[in-house]
């Protein structure tokens, strides 16, 4: 939104809210909330403005707009009154209802106008109301700003109706150098603001919103995130040097950290080599989870007993710091440490029968129950893939599953599951491709993540979620809306890009069934099952970018098989495009059309060519029967090469056909006989789906 009168301009608008520390979670929301809300009700005000910023530290939110208007505009508005003939008599006086609508509105009927609304000519009144100063209206702005936004959680400290995510400690708000006045929460504004808290001024008198940033970071305040992040990165870096290694640059701890400080002071930590032992996942866990550390690696990716903490403190000895968050460290790491030797004292195996005292939910059993279904469905699911070679290994992986959701590594830290099956079960000496299918079933955890690189590990995942998607349809929790408490739309997507990724040639519907025969499912269920997973497919499909019509018409043909709709689809957005087909399909609409309109039973019977009288007929008749049989094989093989070959081979006859042929001809008989041919092509059509569906 740009301001229009650059000569009557305020230059920066400022507004601070400092509070105490504000948790690190609620800041990146709260930032794009912030902003949402402040242009919404800008806009809303009718006030003009370039642009607006919005930052967040743990001590303050700010909102600074650029070249905002000094007066709102103007409010014009327009009024539609009773038409021009209802308005005047015939002698061009005013009636009733025009000076009803005159007075309505305040004026007299010379002051009215005319307008042509729709072709008709109208009475109308405009009205205009001069704006007002932004100053005398941005008090109520700032305090709509802050009562809109939502935290997590709120606390309030004095006035019960004011919530904030921690108590309010100071409000600064300026128009250049002028104070908006206004109060909020017991608060009134002015134009002090607060340093760092252990390393500035605690309070600062801004004279001048331009030079709010700059007293701020002579104060050790970085308020823009963007240049914390920055001066972040550039500390870990130079750091780097000096460890000799690579610092793991976690997305996630990135951001916490970011939002934990003002002024960021990378340090350098060390713990004691042994605890390089656990695996490493654990060390990079409690890191991250308990302490938001970088781990350090080494030139060939391996974990080094060194990590980079950021501090909220340049203190005077940086020692005492690095010391003081070594040693809470090192208590984290030996917790692990114990966890995983009392683990490592009964084979994984023996975790198996604790499962029996664990349930799943309340209506479908323990997790063993569910484990045994599992192991049953993966067993089958490899028969019908043809891979029995390793039906040895996924029902042994299958077995060993969930054992390690009972393990003390995984009770203190859930993110492990997978991870510690695998480690636990490399130790009791399980075959490597068991243990690493104890891994790869959670794959792929999140979008864009990598999917399981053996074929163990990828039935296992598949036989499991399907396994999951027909419980919980059974109890009724499959997903509505915003709600999916068993995450069963991502299931149904990640069993999809597992049967893409590794090319497993799995009919969905027929697990459903076995999993719903091992669950007791009835057949009105297994029904929404796969409608359930027909829609999450055509909704990956539009996400992949194909359009809606080939996407239903894949789904539709070989939906419970994902790899065949995912080449069906790649065929058919191959010939999209191409003239013949488009004319076939515009043939198939015109042959479900004139099919529609004919009598029942009128297509009955077998076409008889001695009623041909065009040669349309009989190439349209020879060409139905020449690809009928290729197009059954090409479906029944699954080459939707083959099959569009036979489509184009067809779409010409049939093309020929409308052009040239009458359907509904005056001899009885050879109309009769037309239809029972478009009847024979339409039952073609059906073979391929429902292609009439990809018109415009």
């Amino acid at each position: 939104m740009t301001a229009k009168n650059t000569a009557s301009v305020i230059r920066n608008v400022l507004l601070e809210v400092g509070a105490e520390e504000i948790p690190s979670r609620f800041l990146p929301d709260i930032i794009t909330a912030a902003q949402r809300i402040t242009k919404e009700d800008m806009l809303a005000a009718r006030i003009n403005f370039h642009e607006i910023a919005v930052y967040a530290t743990p001590r303050r939110i700010v909102i600074l707009l650029n070249n905002v208007s000094a007066v709102q505009e103007s409010l014009i508005a327009s009024f539609k009154g009773p038409s021009w003939k209802n308005a005047f008599n015939e002698n061009g006086e005013p009636t009733p209802a025009a000076l009803g609508f005159a007075k309505s509105k305040g004026m007299s009927v010379n002051e009215l106008n005319e307008q042509i609304i729709d072709g008709v000519k109208y009475l109308c009144a405009e009205t205009s109301e001069a704006g007002k100063n932004s100053m005398d209206l941005l008090p109520q702005i700032f305090c709509s700003v802050l009562s809109k936004l939502v935290f997590p959680k709120s606390m309030y400290w004095k006035d019960a109706a004011v919530r904030f995510a921690r108590p309010v400690r100071w409000i600064l708000a300026l128009a250049d150098k002028n104070v908006i006045e206004f109060e909020y929460g017991g608060l009134k504004s002015g134009r002090v603001t607060s340093g760092h808290r252990f390393m500035g001024a605690k309070k600062i008198e801004v004279s001048d919103a331009a030079e709010f940033m700059v007293k701020l970071y002579d104060n050790y305040v970085i308020p823009d995130q963007e240049k914390r992040k920055q001066k972040m990165l550039a500390g870990i870096a130079q750091l780097e040097g000096d460890i000799r290694g690579a610092v793991e640059l976690d997305p996630e701890v990135i951001e916490e950290n970011l939002y934990l400080v003002e002024y960021p002071v990378p340090f350098i930590g060390s713990f004691d080599a042994r605890y390089l032992e656990i695996p490493q996942e654990v060390l990079t866990t409690s890191m991250k989870k308990n302490q938001k550390y970088f781990a350090v690696r080494n030139k060939e990716g391996k974990l080094v007993s060194s990590f980079v903490g950021i501090s909220n403190n340049r203190a005077a000895d940086m020692k005492v710091i690095r010391s003081g968050n070594e040693k809470v460290l090192r208590a984290r790491l030996e917790d692990a440490a114990f966890f995983w030797q009392e683990d490592l004292k009964h084979p994984l195996a023996a975790n198996v029968e604790k499962l029996k005292s664990i349930v799943f939910q309340e209506k479908l059993g323990t997790i063993y129950d569910k484990v045994i279904t599992t192991q049953k469905l993966a067993l089958q699911l490899c028969k019908m893939l043809g891979k029995e070679d390793i039906s040895n290994l996924v029902e042994r992986a299958a077995y060993l599953s969930k054992a390690d959701l009972v393990s003390n590594m995984v009770y203190e830290f859930p993110e492990l599951q997978g991870v510690m099956g695998r480690e636990y079960a490399l130790k009791n000496g399980e075959s490597p491709r068991v243990a690493t299918a104890l891994y790869e079933q959670y794959l792929p955890k999140h979008a864009g993540d990598n999917t399981p690189g053996d074929d163990v590990g990828a039935v296992l995942g598949i036989a499991d979620r399907a396994n999951t998607i027909v419980m919980c349809h059974k109890v009724g929790f499959e997903p509505t809306g915003s709600q999916d408490p068993y995450g069963l739309r991502r299931a149904a997507r990640c069993i999809n890009e597992i049967i893409w990724d590794r090319r497993l040639d799995a009919d969905l519907f027929e697990l459903v069934r076995k999993s719903a025969t091992e669950n007791d499912v009835s057949a009105e269920i297994v029904e929404k099952v796969f409608s359930f997973l027909k829609q999450r497919m055509l909704i990956q499909f539009r996400e992949k970018g194909y359009d809606h019509g080939i996407a239903s018409l894949s789904v539709s043909v070989t939906g419970s098989r994902p790899l065949q709709a995912l080449r069906f689809i790649d065929a058919l957005a191959k010939i999209r495009s191409e003239k013949w087909f488009e004319e076939l399909i515009l043939s198939a609409v015109r042959v479900k059309n004139i099919l529609s309109k004919t009598e029942p039973g009128a297509g009955e019977g077998e076409v008889n060519p001695e009623f041909f009288a065009k040669d349309a007929e009989s190439k349209l008749f020879d060409a139905i029967g020449d690809v009928s049989g290729r197009v059954n094989d090409a479906i029944a093989a699954s080459d939707w090469a083959a099959l569009t070959n036979c489509l184009a081979e067809l779409s010409p006859c049939v093309s020929l056909f409308f052009d040239d042929v009458l359907v509904m001809d005056k001899d009885e008989n050879v109309k009769a006989n037309r239809i029972r041919l478009l009847v024979k092509c339409s039952e073609l059509f059906e073979k391929v789906g429902d292609i009439w569906v990809l018109k415009g």
